[in-house]
């Protein structure tokens, strides 16, 4: 599609972290990426698969969690077939459908690379396999050596077996790092003499620092002009300057390619953020905002998930744990998930019982509260970001909200502990920065939603307002499974919809009943995970356990979207006045 309309598109390498924390944190880098809008990602495979499992769990994750277009590097380092055939298989299953098809490098401690029995000696050995055994399921790229290959001295030799491993039925070519966009160019011309016309897409490693710098280009024995060690020797001790260098480099070689015609961009993000998204803005790549947010969230690519266009309200901030935890509903039909009525509607998994970070990381957010009062101030922290995660907020309140974040850390002041909302939204343009999302031409609305915990004598006072205000629907729900509400009947209710030229309306969040009572039960334990990081003796175990024990989840739509602030009435008559009781 790019190509065809003559536009830049680029796309991201990230490679396993080796701790679990790490990986966590990846996700969140990865997500804020998605907003730059990269046509596909891929993570690396190290040598005989020794961080598959890592590779596999980063890659499914990003394809089904985060809607990012994947695609697994899959090496012959060590990798007997039974390992290639597995690692095939789980990617498939995964709805990963882009395999970067790589020889490897030796194993470490091991100096000249070695064929594994029952394995394959060349990626033209794994590209044709992976043809023979799949067909045109899966993408496959390789990679490319403008400056030759280091265990090749011939260039000519060299080309010959880039162009057997297209061939052989590769798609695509990324190329190895390199900083002489002259020698890129002219290779680039060779490869379209020699008659391969898939796709190349040059490889650009953001110079971050320049002792990293130093050793990635003599390990990877990469030649650098003359000109950009001068411009580094005398800022190389400034890591800031140097990264200010790296960028400005960055965009200067990304330009002078595409005045040849280059169009799409490989970037080696070494796992950071910064420095790619300025290289991005300096060139003025924006990817439209139909393929950052064709919905509110961000579709999953999974197989089983990939008509999926409507979705429940309620995990909205614990993305990660609505997306695993729901994989084994019944199938989407008509983009809806799975029956209420099905035996596996609302079945628990690990993850979703879990808190996102370490416990010793937990602690340091929210430390040690032994009264309400210190409960309230931590969640009015969040409102007001000061504090940027919750156990059930995964990342800092959306923008969306600021709008309403005053009246947010009022309520949650006085005892009304928001983990959800969003405000009207009476028509903003689909191409709207903040709430925009969808085709572009359109207009998007949404209905003021809130959802707290509220003590019982609270939620009554709650209750008899909203009886007085005709607009206001609502659902309550306690640890043991009480449900109070004043809709009639279980029909979804449409939260954000969008109206869009030449289709019907779509409404891709809702509240229900059946999927709110499938969260209760873990919005319930994460008061539980949050109390056991303490002695169970402690003032902080026992505040926070009462909460979980005593308390209701509240859900509060205002179906009058035409008036933005009016869902915070039914909190009006306590700005002076505790909305719990001891």
């Amino acid at each position: 599609m790019y190509l065809a309309d003559g536009r830049c598109f680029w796309s991201f390498e990230y490679f396993p972290p080796k701790t679990e924390a790490g990986v966590i944190n990846l996700y969140d880098r990865m997500e804020r990426m998605y907003q730059l809008g990269p046509e596909f990602i891929d993570v690396t495979w190290n040598a005989g698969g020794s961080s598959s499992d890592v590779t596999m769990q980063i890659c499914t994750t990003a394809q089904a969690v985060y809607g990012l277009e994947t695609c697994m590097h899959l090496t012959c380092t060590n990798m007997p077939r039974e390992k290639i055939d597995i690692a095939l298989r789980d990617a498939k299953a995964a709805g990963i459908q882009n395999i970067l098809a790589l020889r490897g490098d030796p194993p470490r401690g091991q100096e000249n690379w070695t064929k594994c029995e029952t394995g394959f000696s060349y990626a033209e050995d794994l590209v044709k396999y992976i043809r023979q055994e799949y067909g045109d399921y899966f993408c496959i790229g390789v990679a490319a050596y403008p400056e030759g290959h280091t265990e090749q001295n011939d260039p000519e030799a060299d080309m010959r077996h880039l162009k057997a491993k297209i061939d052989a039925g590769a798609d695509y070519i990324v190329t190895q790092l390199f900083y002489d966009v002259d020698i890129f160019i002219n290779w680039y011309k060779k490869c379209r003499g020699l008659g391969i016309t898939t796709p190349i897409l040059p490889g650009l490693m953001p110079i971050q620092n320049y002792g990293g710098f130093h050793r990635m280009t003599s390990m990877c024995k990469t030649f650098v002009p003359q000109f950009i060690l001068d411009d580094l020797e005398p800022i190389k001790e400034d890591d800031k300057a140097v990264k200010d260098y790296g960028v400005k480099l960055a965009v200067d070689m990304c330009n002078k390619m595409k005045e040849e015609g280059i169009r799409g961009f490989h970037f080696y993000t070494l796992n950071l953020e910064r420095s790619t998204r300025l290289i991005l803005e300096g060139l003025g790549f924006i990817a439209p905002p139909d393929q950052v947010r064709p919905l509110p969230w961000n579709p999953s690519l999974a197989k089983n998930r990939e008509k999926e266009n409507v979705r429940p309200i309620f995990w909205k901030n614990r993305l990660r744990s609505y997306i695993l935890r729901t994989e084994a509903w019944d199938d989407f039909p008509n983009g809806r998930w799975g029956d209420a009525r099905s035996p596996a509607f609302g079945e628990l998994d690990g993850y979703g019982f879990n808190l996102k970070y370490p416990a010793d990381e937990c602690l340091q957010l929210w430390n040690h509260p032994e009264t309400l009062e210190e409960v309230y101030t931590l969640f009015t922290k969040y409102c007001t970001n000061e504090l940027n995660v919750l156990p059930w907020c995964d990342a800092p309140l959306f923008p969306e909200s600021d709008i309403i974040k005053t009246r947010l850390a009022r309520i949650n002041s006085q005892g009304y502990l928001t983990i959800n909302s969003q405000p009207a939204v009476d028509g903003a343009p689909s191409s709207h920065p903040v709430y925009g999302w969808g085709p572009k031409n359109g207009f998007v609305y949404q209905k003021a939603y809130l959802e707290f915990f509220i003590s019982p004598q609270a939620l009554d006072k709650i209750v008899a307002r909203i009886a007085s205000l005709p607009y206001i629907t609502y659902y309550a729900v306690n640890k043991q499974g009480d449900l109070r509400t004043n809709t009639q009947g279980d029909s979804p209710n449409a939260v954000t919809w969008g109206v869009f030229p030449g289709q019907e309306i779509v409404q891709p969040t809702i509240v229900d009943s059946a999927s709110f009572v499938a969260w209760k039960d873990e919005a319930f334990e994460l008061w539980n995970k949050w109390a056991q990081l303490y002695s169970p003796t402690s003032a902080s175990a026992k505040v926070i356990q009462h909460i979980s024990d005593d308390w209701f989840l509240v859900n509060v739509v205002d179906n009058n979207y035409k008036d933005e602030q009016a869902i915070f009435e039914i909190f009006d008559d306590e700005d002076t006045e505790r909305a719990t009781s001891r």
